[in-house]
């Protein structure tokens, strides 16, 4: 027979059952990774393969104009698969709809090591947009507002968790790539990059005045940095104005001949 407390609610057996099933889910995973341990010279030749390919390392890096930049949430996620029994992910805890917030909880866990690192932050249903704070109300607007804030916090847990030096010899092999292009002519690479921001409506000469040079005189260094602004606006959603603010339209003038002129004096309100 069981005795219920007054004002305190008895735990379901659905609970106990969900508690149960998690426990020997991580057990399962600690004895797993104990059983097959990772062999580091074998990950660190998968890095580094992995780096030298030029679609890896154009979303190896993200920037964003006075807010930072360094290595994306796509390498964190590629090292977190090479180097191996790695546990990772993104939870939302709770959603308040009323107060327009969601409580989120994000981890990296090294199940070999037993190393963990864990964030928990309240979301708010917002997002920046001409330097104001804009509300969401639409679920899907929501539900990607959090799982972004969410990737940026997965990132940093995973590299707290991964080795520095591991993590460092990745950036410096990724930098590389994209300095020399897989042997690509700097020439294509520059046509290459035009083509790709005509997609997301930056014009060419928007590149040149962010870039702050002529088409001709883009350098590797120009063109990588072209590359983390890609990224970053494709990616991580991050707005291109912030990147290329837009250029103002100019009117010609109307020559006071033409038959289309119209003499202001001659206007009468």
């Amino acid at each position: 027979m069981s005795i219920t407390l007054p004002n305190q609610n008895p735990t379901s057996q659905g609970t106990v059952v969900e508690q149960t099933r998690a426990a020997a889910e991580v057990a399962a995973a600690v004895g797993v990774a104990r059983n097959f341990p990772r062999t580091p010279d074998v990950a660190v030749a998968a890095m580094r393969e992995l780096c030298s390919r030029i679609s890896v390392a154009e979303r190896a890096f993200y920037e964003v104009p006075n807010r930072g930049a360094g290595p994306s949430i796509h390498l964190a996620r590629e090292l977190a698969r090479i180097w191996g029994n790695l546990d990772y992910g993104v939870r939302e805890l709770a959603r308040n709809d009323t107060d327009g917030t969601s409580e989120m909880s994000v981890w990296a866990w090294d199940q070999e090591t037993n190393v963990r690192s864990t964030r928990s932050f309240i979301q708010p249903h917002q997002r920046m947009k001409a330097g104001r704070r804009q509300d969401l109300t639409d679920l899907g607007d929501v539900y990607l507002n959090n799982q972004n804030t969410g990737a940026r916090a997965v990132r940093e847990c995973i590299f707290t968790v991964l080795p520095g030096w591991f993590v460092a010899e990745a950036e410096t092999i990724c930098k590389t790539t994209l300095r020399n292009g897989e042997g690509k002519p700097i020439g294509e690479r520059r046509s290459t990059a035009i083509e790709k921001f005509a997609t997301i409506n930056v014009t060419e000469a928007q590149l040149i005045e962010g870039v702050g040079k002529p088409v001709q005189k883009w350098d590797a260094g120009d063109l990588a940095a072209l590359t983390r602004a890609y990224s970053s606006i494709t990616i991580d959603g991050i707005s291109a104005k912030e990147f290329f603010p837009e250029q103002a339209v100019t009117i010609p003038a109307i020559d006071p001949t033409s038959p289309e002129y119209i003499d202001p004096e001659s206007v009468k309100s």
